[in-house]
């Protein structure tokens, strides 16, 4: 449970730096990504005249490098949307830790452990025990009951020993086929 502890600050932190970050690049540019593209090919150039050992040219790209950074970059504006930014990376923050509460709260769907059941047992010919349910799936003995007690209630598995066994189903028996 520690572990679930410590990803559930870990996640949200990661995710809300992570988007203050993106919205810092993006005042950083002014959001113009068109620019910064035409920054990365100029420098993909510098460095290929670099590669290629022209002295005078390197001059003139490293010149107009420097010129197009500071027509795209702009870090003043960057610097004033700063607490704009950190609240955009606080609410994806509190976003994330919200999700995750939801998550850990709701616990385990009944439908879908009995989905997971019957697609089991589809792949199994239609038969299958507890023992068969524990080892191929991620429920633990407790919720393999449960779930199978479930489904024999709904007349949807029937019981024979300890083998379970599919109830085929009728066409508009108003359960969804998995």
């Amino acid at each position: 449970m520690q572990d679930v502890n410590a990803i559930r600050l870990i996640l949200p932190a990661v995710a809300g730096l992570s988007a203050a970050l993106i919205a810092y690049g993006a005042a950083y540019v002014r959001g113009d990504l068109g620019g910064v593209m035409q920054y990365l090919r100029a420098r993909g150039a510098l460095r290929r005249l670099e590669a290629n050992g022209a002295a005078q040219e390197q001059l003139a790209a490293r010149s107009a490098l420097r010129e197009l950074g500071q027509q795209v970059g702009d870090p003043a504006l960057a610097a004033r949307l700063l607490p704009l930014e950190l609240l955009a990376g606080l609410l994806v923050a509190v976003l994330v830790w919200r999700l995750f509460a939801r998550q850990l709260s709701t616990g385990p769907r009944p439908d879908i452990q009995e989905r997971m059941v019957e697609r089991l047992a589809h792949r199994l010919g239609g038969r299958f025990t507890l023992a068969d349910l524990n080892r191929s799936s991620p429920l633990n003995d407790e919720q393999a009951r449960v779930v199978t007690t479930r489904l024999l209630e709904q007349g949807r598995l029937t019981r024979s020993g300890d083998t379970f066994e599919l109830v085929p189903r009728r066409a508009g028996a108003g359960h969804p086929t998995p």
